[in-house]
């Protein structure tokens, strides 16, 4: 049974785990190793999450099954003054994909999102990452297309999503 669990300072090395497994899969074939490596420590640094658990700009929760962490979820509600909760992080193990995990994940963030009086789910994705297809057929639609520029010369080229509840 999938279990989702706030996290907490204690967590950190558990998410920044998961990161470093997912995120060379996932963005591998698509960002520069330079690339990965900055916003890797820009998102991810020790610093940067003991900053995002203090002040809980977004809500950090542990995806697990029979005590094994399988990923991390960071939401924020309330986003821009909206009754809109927006999703800035959403990572699984690569093993388990098809096993509908994501699916009962995206589920518990609608629950959680009602809960916190939201009308919809947003989120930004990579423009080439595979999991674009994912959130089509969990009825997200690409509502914008944007380039973020994070630094150092980089941009995040990012599809907006959004799904309403």
């Amino acid at each position: 049974m999938i279990q989702i669990t706030e996290a907490s300072i204690e967590d950190i090395a558990k998410i920044q785990n998961i990161t470093h497994i997912t995120w060379p899969i996932t963005y591998g074939q698509i960002l520069a190793k330079e690339q990965l490596d900055y916003m890797l420590d820009l998102f991810y640094s020790d610093e940067a999450l003991n900053n995002q658990l203090e002040k809980k700009e977004q809500l950090f929760y542990l995806i697990s099954e029979d005590e094994t962490t399988l990923g991390f979820i960071g939401i924020e509600h309330h986003y821009k003054s909206q009754a809109v909760t927006k999703i800035h992080k959403i990572y699984l193990l690569p093993e388990t994909q098809g096993r509908g995990i994501g699916k009962k994940v995206i589920e518990e963030i609608e629950k959680l999102a009602l809960e916190n009086h939201s009308t919809s789910l947003l989120l930004n994705v990579n423009r080439f990452n595979s999991a674009l297809s994912f959130y089509k057929k969990t009825g997200f639609e690409i509502i914008d297309e944007v380039n973020i520029d994070i630094g150092n010369g980089y941009l995040m080229e990012d599809y907006v999503m959004k799904k309403k509840l």
